[in-house]
């Protein structure tokens, strides 16, 4: 039996993951808390063999936490499972220690492997990030142009047709609330959509993302 503790700030996403989780008889979810503080409380006296954690969360997120976690309870595996698909948070939580890191929109069955995998001690990136990085690894190598010095693709070919969309309405001069209302969705993600597209770009501030933007012909 694989104990599990889910960690994220949005109560229905922890409920469906329990709820998915709980069709497989050996795998169990044995507590649950909303950010990185509260995690390393439960795990004081919750014990667990794999810790599936979110990056954004309040209070305590993914990379504050990890490095407490690694050094409070070093048996303990870590399952990121979060939006952000960027190769620098990947890179990031896995060098504090994560050992697998998988997007939120993977089936379940990749999500249910990948908890297996790293339970065992093995590490895990899913299938959407594996792909990109190897991608992107294959046009470097074949002399395609990568991203210019200051991290941002010159086509723009690395921002989704969604996160272009955000990027747009930001440069309207849109709030993250009012760009969640008009694209019928949450103001957190539309955060994420934002972190994304600063990491994707490495733009230093928004007027720094809007001139950059502008400058490589992604938005008018």
């Amino acid at each position: 039996m694989t104990r599990i503790l889910l960690a994220d700030d949005h109560t229905i996403l922890r409920d469906g993951i329990r709820a998915l989780l709980s069709a497989d008889a050996d795998l169990d979810v044995v507590g649950e808390a909303s950010n990185g503080a509260e995690l390393l409380a439960m795990l004081e006296t919750t014990p667990a063999d794999v810790v599936l954690m979110d990056v954004q969360m309040p209070v305590m997120d993914g990379f504050a936490t990890m490095p407490e976690l690694r050094r409070r309870f070093p048996d303990v595996h870590v399952l990121v499972l979060t939006m952000l698909d960027h190769e620098n948070y990947v890179v990031r939580m896995l060098e504090a220690g994560a050992l697998g890191y998988v997007l939120k929109n993977a089936a379940i069955s990749e999500i249910t492997y990948a908890i297996r995998t790293v339970a065992a001690g093995n590490p895990f990136l899913c299938t959407e990030i594996g792909l990109n990085m190897l991608y992107k690894a294959v046009a470097s190598s074949a002399g395609t142009p990568t991203p210019s010095d200051d991290g941002s693709s010159p086509s723009g070919a690395d921002l989704t047709a969604r996160e272009l969309e955000v990027l747009k309405l930001i440069a309207e001069g849109l709030t993250n609330g009012e760009i969640a209302d008009k694209l019928f969705t949450s103001k957190r993600t539309i955060e994420t959509h934002r972190q994304n597209i600063i990491a994707k770009t490495q733009a230093k501030n928004t007027a720094a993302l809007i001139k950059l933007a502008v400058g490589r012909g992604l938005i008018s």
